[in-house]
């Protein structure tokens, strides 16, 4: 085997490639790592300060077991490291009450949550307006809503996740190439051949982990089953001593049907501003073209219609705002699935706006599946669906 020849490629290496990309590494075997940017990076959606993570996933129970081997692998980095990932500083998901609300294609988001939670054991409590408020009075939950609290939830630094697993994967000898654009892959002599910009690479199987840029490598009839959406992010002036970091958990706050209405944010990890977001479903048309701007008319709405009545201990103005990048399929759930008619290449996710919880454990159980031809965790609910099955 040549130097530009591989066992294993990763192309994309965000938050799932990264953790496929360290887990495969420890196959000893020969591994390639390809980054069209240098991650971790601010083009994609795996940056941004932070990411919740949370047990009691109510988009569906078939994310759970990934979520929880996730939590146990950050702390095995912990233990191997010393390197902090994740902080569990509990979490909150919050309901207006009236009509059910709806988020990442599941209705019901907040029964569905507290119903998983029971089911699988997870701990939690389930409390009304008055209980909330005396714990928390940051927030200005309606009498008619409800809170459920999970204390093991809490957030991940998004761009140290990334760094640290493509450092162990070097480590474990995985070759890593950044700044390097893949323009094709197709097959060659039973494996996969690579073209980039820095020149020729083969694999003999490879994981697709593009993100948001997964359509440039997709047949026209499964472009469609993504959806690109811009995302922002936004930093908000906060009284002294409150949405303290260690005493503030997460927070997700769901106040209408739609699946835009709702707002989730963090503990402030400076002291001086709160980091919240909401989100959006609008497509947009490519990464390359996505506007990285946010302009004063967005912060102004964000505040307006998200914000205001709300949150106590927070100036309605915004001091900081970022773009991240959503890549949505039609029922949010993730797709871990041969390329059509190209079974050495594993299309692997998009995460649809609730993956990063997950990367860990989806990292390791791709990177069994490839090696040993079957994983821990059960990934057939993420094979393409409907017309677009792969036999």
């Amino acid at each position: 085997m040549n130097q530009h020849s591989f066992d294993f490629a990763v192309i994309g290496l965000g938050a799932l490639g990264s953790a496929a990309l360290w887990q495969l590494s420890k196959s000893g075997k020969k591994v390639l790592g390809i980054d069209q940017f240098s991650p971790p990076h601010t083009m994609g959606s795996s940056h941004g300060e932070t990411r919740i993570t949370r047990l009691a996933v109510g988009e569906g129970a078939d994310f759970v077991p990934l979520v929880m081997r996730s939590h146990e692998i950050w702390q095995e980095i912990k233990a191997m490291t010393g390197i902090q990932i994740m902080h569990q500083v509990g979490g909150l998901l919050m309901d207006s009450g009236g009509s059910a609300w709806s988020k990442h294609g599941s209705e019901g988001f907040f029964n569905r949550t507290v119903k998983f939670a029971g089911q699988m054991g997870i701990a939690h409590e389930v409390w009304d307006q008055n209980k909330l408020v005396s714990h928390f009075p940051e927030f200005k939950l309606e009498p008619s809503g409800m809170a459920y609290f999970e204390p093991s939830a809490g957030y991940l630094i998004p761009e140290l996740a990334v760094k640290t697993q493509i450092q162990l994967a070097e480590k474990n000898n995985a070759i890593v190439k950044t700044h390097t654009k893949v323009l094709g892959i197709a097959p060659s002599n039973g494996g996969v051949s690579i073209h980039t910009n820095q020149g020729e690479f083969w694999a003999e199987r490879v994981v697709l982990s593009t993100g948001a840029w997964v359509k440039d490598f997709l047949p026209p009839s499964h472009k469609t089953h993504f959806k690109i959406c811009r995302q922002i992010l936004h930093w908000l002036p906060i009284e002294n001593g409150k949405f303290a970091n260690g005493k503030m958990p997460v927070f997700m706050w769901g106040f209408g049907k739609g699946a835009e209405d709702f707002i989730y944010g963090f503990p402030s990890l400076d002291g001086r501003t709160v980091k919240v977001a909401s989100e959006s479903f609008r497509e947009s048309k490519h990464p390359d073209t996505l506007s990285r701007d946010v302009s004063v008319e967005e912060q102004q709405h964000f505040i307006r219609e998200k914000i205001a009545g709300r949150l106590n201990f927070v100036t309605p103005e915004v001091k900081e705002s970022k773009v991240c990048i959503y890549t949505m399929t039609e029922d949010a759930y993730f797709v871990v699935d041969a390329l059509p008619d190209f079974p050495e290449v594993i299309v692997a996710s998009p995460c649809s706006g609730h993956g990063f919880k997950h990367s860990a454990g989806l990292g390791e159980a791709i990177a069994q599946q490839m090696t040993r031809g079957e994983s821990s965790i059960d990934l057939t609910p993420f094979k393409w669906k409907g017309e677009e099955k792969v036999n």
